[in-house]
Formats: C-alpha cells, structure tokens, sequence
C-alpha cells in the first residue's frame, strides 16, 4: 500500500517540473489527483499517463492568482473525490528581474500576485474543506532566495518567495489545533523550465551548480521525494517549516 493511499491531493504548477514530477510520485503512492497550472494540453497529458498508469487524476487549467480558480480546484476536488487532504501550492514565476530600481510596478506586482498571493488564496479555501474532517497537509514551494542566499536583480522573486514562509509559520500556528500540518519546501537549483530560463548558458548554469556542496542541480524527482515526506503521516509531528532541499547550497561556502 502507498503512503498516500486514498488521500485526495491538489497539485498546482503540475504542468511541468517538481510539480508534475510530485503529480506522478502521489499517484504512484495512492493519491488521487487533482492537477492544476495555465497549461491545459500539458495536463491533459499528465492525467493521460497517469489514468495509463492505473491512478486516478482530474485537470483543472487556470490562473492561480484568481480566487475563483482556487475556489474551483478545492470544489473539483470534492465533487470527483468527495474530500481534500493534502495541497501542493507550487506555481510559480520568476516575475520581471532587473535592477531593483528599475523593477517596474506591474512586474512587481505580478510576481506577488502569482507566489503570494495565488499561494494564500489557494491556502484560504484547501485549508476550509480540510478543517472539515480536522486533518490536512499544506505545502508552499518557496526557494532558498530571499532565505539563506541572495542574487542580485531578483528582488521581486525573492519577496514573493520568502513571504511564503511567514505565511507558512501564521497558518501553521493558527490551524495546527485543528489537525491541519502547513510546511514550505525550500529547493535549490533544480533543473526545470524555469531553471534553464534563469540560467540559459552553460556557463550561468556551471556557475549555479557549483554554488552547491553536491556540485549539480536537484532533479526534478529529488524534489517530489521531499514533498512526498510532508504531505504523507512521516511527516505528522511536521510543521511550519523552512524545509531546505537544496543540495546544501546554503551551508556551502566552496
């Protein structure tokens, strides 16, 4: 039996990356999925192969910054699989880099609007369904940028991205009480659509990786695995955390 048998799970971001890699894994584990990103041939796709792989899975294609969309995916879920336990809230954006003082407003706000912001409405109506049966596991990607590092010309990723964890520790704290575990994931540099756009020379990319104590980026899969730990019961005695998996970027100084 999976670690996730029966557990109803909302991925968002699952188009692509740790978070169709996350997608695949809970399946693998027992979960049925409701998958959530902008992109609807993509998820089409992942639901494909998972349906082909004997799991169960629903796609929902959207803008995570609007509370109607995070308001559907938590009704989807209910409607197909009669439950919420356990949310991914993974999508994400670079948002406009640049000088900071060129930033502009629009770029800023939009990096808010889909990291914060998409991340606290998506948190606001999961969490509702899940106080109903007094169990649940919250997950925000949040970064290493902004928490333990930082990078020049990326200050409106680093905000959104590090507000993730005061919002993790304030829900953590206000809905622990009602069973409800609420956790950041902390990646470093994983190879994923966004990583090869950030870094989209071999140099920029040799210059990352060997910021890491283990000298690569993670996979996407790596990432899955810590995902994996949160939302399942090995993680029951887990929450409000900063949980790094970063290849231990953040302790290298080499």
């Amino acid at each position: 039996m999976g670690r996730l048998q029966d557990k109803v799970a909302l991925i968002t971001g699952a188009s692509s990356g740790i978070g169709r890699a996350t997608a695949t894994l809970f399946a693998r584990e027992g979960a049925k999925l409701v998958v959530g990103a902008r992109r609807q041939a993509e998820l089409d796709a992942l639901v494909a192969e998972i349906t082909a792989a004997g799991g169960e899975a629903v796609a929902l294609a959207g803008d995570v910054s609007a509370e109607d969309y995070a308001r559907a995916l938590v009704a989807l879920a209910v409607e197909r699989f009669g439950r919420l336990d356990i949310a991914f809230n993974n999508a994400g954006t670079l948002g406009e880099k640049g000088p900071s003082t060129g930033v502009s407003l629009d770029g800023w706000n939009q990096a808010l609007a889909v990291n914060l912001t998409g991340a606290f409405l998506g948190a606001k109506h999961q969490i509702g369904e899940m106080a109903k049966t007094g169990s649940g596991s919250v997950i925000f990607t949040s970064t290493f940028v902004g928490y333990t590092t930082a990078f020049p010309q990326m200050a409106a990723y680093a905000a959104s991205k590090s507000g993730l964890i005061g919002l993790t520790q304030a829900l953590a704290a206000e809905y622990g009480p009602q069973g409800i575990r609420v956790n950041a994931l902390l990646p470093g540099a994983v190879e994923t659509e966004m990583y090869r756009e950030a870094n989209n020379t071999a140099e920029a990319q040799g210059f990352i990786n060997g910021l890491h104590a283990l000298k690569r980026a993670g996979q996407p899969e790596e990432l899955a695995r810590a995902a994996l730990y949160l939302a399942s019961d090995d993680a029951s005695f887990v929450t409000g955390t900063a949980h790094l998996v970063d290849g231990g970027l953040s302790i290298t100084r080499t």
